[in-house]
Parts: structure tokens; C-alpha cells; sequence
């Protein structure tokens, strides 16, 4: 039989089995209300409604959290996995917890102000924790900024993002500022060529004017002086 099976039944005989009327011995165990409410009612239903749904915590997470939870067998990591021990036996509700710190007081010596603070500690260590990874985290994300602490690849990619906007909407400036260029320089040509064609056309009209007129005039000079010549 293993030592929480002796320990289970040493502290059990300190409490009225059920149906056998036999009153407890005078060194029962100080009651453990609080908890013991707490384990049997368990969280409430909004706990598990609200909690985000996480399918499995990867091993790195789950060896980083129980290296936090090591103790030194006197603390109340210690007295819970007493508690799982003697779970796994049957033992539920008050009698779960009672059973337990009679047995675990027993081994080790502490009471009940002392455990429960133990179990603080614990709280305020995995609280530290979790405060601390997440600054990492919102300093990866680029929520915040860690003074003296290198930009991590989300930021660098956040920051080469936001270079390559600010690059595209000059470029695109740029593009608009070529294109109207381009308009202004294509209404100019076409104003260039229309004045070249006007010229040219204005040219040819005073051109075929002047042939004809000094065509008409050689026909004519042509005409009356040689029929008004005498011949030799």
C-alpha cells in the first residue's frame, strides 16, 4: 500500500464514516470550509462559457509552468498533489480536503494560515509569470515598445510593412504627378501640331494664290506681247 493509502486511511479514521454513528475522535481535524466549498461547487458556469477554447498547451508551456510550481515538498503543491492522490481513491468534496490536510499536516507540520499562504505565493508567482510573458509578447506583437531591447521579427516586419507603404504611396505620387506631365505634354503637342497644320494650310493657300496669279499674268503677258510684235 502506498504512503498516501496509509496516510488516506489514518486521516479518514479521524471522521465519521458514513452510517456507522460512531462520533469523531477528540483530535479531529480543523475544519477546511472555504476550500473545501470551493472544490465541491467548483467555478462557476460564466468561467467556463467565457475561458478561451484551447485544445492542448504544448509541452514547453506545461514544463516552463511546472518548473515554476516546484516546491519543497512542504508547500501547497505538495498538499495538492496529495489531494489528486487521494482522488483518484473515491474521496470527493469536504471530506477530499479534510482527509487531506490531516494527513499532510501530519508529514509536515503546517497549519492551516501557513499552507494557505504557501498557495498565495504559488498564485502571485504564476501571476509574475504571466505578466511577464506577456510584455514579451505584446513587445513581439508591437503593442509596446522595451526600451534597450532589439525589435523582434513581427515589429521588423511591421516596420518594413509600413517602409513599404509610405515607398508605394510616394511612388504612386509620383506616378500621378508623370501622368499629368505626360497630359500637359501631349495637349501641347497636339496645340503644336494644330498650329503646324494651320501654318502649313495657310501656307499652301498664299503659295497656290501666288502660282496662279503669276501664272495668269505670264499667260497674259505671253498672249498680248507676242501677237502685238511686229515680225522682221
Amino acid at each position: 500500500m502506498s504512503i498516501f493509502d496509509n496516510l488516506g486511511k489514518a486521516a479518514k479514521d479521524f471522521f465519521l464514516e458514513e452510517g456507522e454513528g460512531q462520533p469523531a475522535p477528540a483530535s479531529a481535524a480543523r475544519p477546511f470550509p472555504n476550500l473545501a466549498t470551493t472544490a465541491a461547487a467548483g467555478p462557476p458556469a460564466a468561467t467556463y462559457s467565457t475561458a478561451p477554447v484551447v485544445t492542448q498547451a504544448e509541452q514547453r508551456h506545461l514544463s516552463h509552468i511546472n518548473g515554476l510550481l516546484i516546491g519543497d515538498g512542504k508547500d501547497f503543491v505538495a498538499f495538492v498533489k496529495m489531494v489528486k492522490s487521494m482522488a483518484a481513491s473515491g474521496l470527493t468534496g469536504p471530506i477530499l480536503y479534510q482527509t487531506a490536510f490531516n494527513a499532510f499536516t501530519a508529514v509536515t507540520g503546517l497549519d492551516l494560515p501557513t499552507l494557505l499562504a504557501s498557495a498565495e505565493q504559488f498564485e502571485h508567482k504564476l501571476t509574475a509569470d504571466r505578466n511577464k510573458v506577456l510584455e514579451r509578447h505584446q513587445e513581439k506583437l508591437g503593442d509596446i515598445r522595451i526600451p534597450n531591447a532589439p525589435p523582434g521579427p513581427i515589429v521588423q516586419l511591421l516596420n518594413q510593412e509600413l517602409q513599404l507603404q509610405a515607398d508605394l504611396a510616394a511612388l504612386t505620387h509620383q506616378l500621378e504627378e508623370k501622368r499629368q506631365l505626360l497630359l500637359t505634354a501631349q495637349q501641347q503637342l497636339q496645340q503644336e501640331r494644330h498650329k503646324a497644320q494651320s501654318a502649313l494650310a495657310s501656307y499652301e493657300l498664299a503659295n497656290a494664290t501666288a502660282a496662279a496669279e503669276l501664272h495668269a499674268h505670264r499667260q497674259a503677258t505671253q498672249s498680248f506681247l507676242t501677237s502685238a510684235t511686229p515680225t522682221a
